[in-house]
């Protein structure tokens, strides 16, 4: 099964993102992890390295897929 991680920082386009994405994927195949940035400001660092640029992002086996943009991941460093 694959990891997912999608990475957003809470904000309205987070959300829907959120929504809608982790909804059309396939449970059986992916084994999605929600990070809230805003809350778990420890996890920067893992979304850094990842390669996150800007959130709502969505990780999967390694590949980073931006979706929409919210906000730049500085933007959510320094809030």
């Amino acid at each position: 099964m694959a990891k997912a991680v999608f990475y957003h920082a809470g904000c309205p386009i987070c959300v829907d993102a959120e929504q809608v994405v982790l909804d059309y994927l396939d449970k059986a195949k992916i084994n999605p992890e929600i990070v809230h940035l805003g809350t778990e400001r420890n996890r920067i660092e893992d979304a850094e390295k990842a390669g996150i640029k800007s959130v709502p992002a969505l990780v999967i086996d390694q590949n980073v897929y931006h979706i929409n943009y919210g906000a730049s991941l500085e933007d959510v460093k320094n809030g």
